[in-house]
């Protein structure tokens, strides 16, 4: 019998050692980043949907009651003038404030910038229809306008500026980060809270111009633009810039990898999209906007800031 006990032991016991072990080893070889992404392609969500109809300019009789305003500046800068009706929200406390929305939600910054990395993530976390203020609150009064001051043409005469082709582009391996889940949708869910908590990276353009060497540079642009523009040297133009077609493999996952666009804030909300899944990247600050707000490229271009593009529209002070 004692025999018989010890025998049915063993068999019990075994199975129970190989099923942990085999749990232990799929866990161990489980790709986060890859469940992710694959997640996203799937329920589509990958960057152009994410920045399709991202933002929205001030209209011209200043009426957002259609919106839920999420003003995601200081308390302080909030007090000085904001939007009839807007809920203050710190940028890390957005998905909070988001739950609370009753209508499509529209979200504020002084920029447009913080703003739309900040609609990235909305729309990642079931807001499909989340819209940031283009140029912010500098676009809807002058009071409130910080563009005027930080555009430039710092790149005129720069030997880090040029107008060679595009390098030729090469495939990198994805980014890796671990996760204590298997569920693509709650990867997704805590990537967005690491992200939120991490805040909105970015660089200055004359940091980028004196070392361009130090970073993956991706210029969002047409190949019109990249070439009438001209570009910081070394720069790639990855666009599209998909995860379901590759071209996110375009980037170099073992550097920073920076995006420039015209105003900064569609590379905001790429910015956003990429470390999400995992890249170490940055939003370059202002955009085409700074490195040469004179170019004769911009042509009639909405992108280009000028100061009438401020707008006089009614705010209200205090909290």
């Amino acid at each position: 019998m004692k025999k018989m006990m010890r025998l049915f032991l063993i068999l019990a016991i075994v199975p129970a050692i190989f099923l942990s072990s085999c749990k232990k080893e799929n866990e161990e070889n489980f790709d986060a980043q890859k469940a992710l992404t694959n997640y996203l392609v799937a329920n589509n969500l990958d960057i152009n949907t994410i920045i399709g109809g991202f933002v929205m300019g001030a209209p011209a009789d200043g009426d957002v009651s259609a919106k839920y305003v999420i003003d995601i500046r200081t308390a302080d800068e909030f007090a000085q003038g904001h939007i009839v009706n807007a809920h203050r929200a710190d940028l890390k406390d957005i998905l909070t404030e988001a739950a609370k929305a009753d209508k499509p939600i529209l979200v504020v910054c002084k920029s447009g910038q913080t703003a739309t990395h900040a609609v990235a993530l909305l729309r990642l976390s079931g807001y499909p229809d989340a819209q940031a203020l283009k140029w912010g609150m500098s676009g809807w009064n002058s009071t409130l306008d910080i563009w005027s001051n930080n555009i430039g043409s710092i790149a005129e005469g720069n030997t880090n500026w040029v107008s060679t082709a595009a390098p030729t582009n090469l495939t990198f391996g994805s980014p890796k980060f671990t996760s204590a889940d298997t569920i693509p949708a709650n990867i997704l869910r805590a990537r967005v809270n690491a992200v939120l908590e991490e805040g909105f990276k970015t660089v200055q353009p004359a940091d980028v111009l004196a070392n361009p060497g130090n970073y993956f540079i991706n210029n969002y642009f047409s190949e019109t633009d990249y070439a009438g523009f001209g570009h910081v040297t070394g720069a790639y133009r990855i666009n599209p810039l998909l995860v379901g077609e590759g071209q996110v493999n375009y980037l170099d996952s073992s550097k920073e990898v920076l995006t420039y666009c015209y105003t900064g804030q569609t590379s905001a909300a790429i910015t956003a999209y990429l470390r999400v899944i995992g890249y170490n990247a940055k939003s370059i600050m202002w955009g085409m906007n700074k490195f040469n707000n004179a170019s004769n490229a911009w042509g009639e271009s909405v992108n280009k800031w000028k100061p009438t593009m401020s707008k006089n529209l009614p705010i209200v002070t205090g909290n």
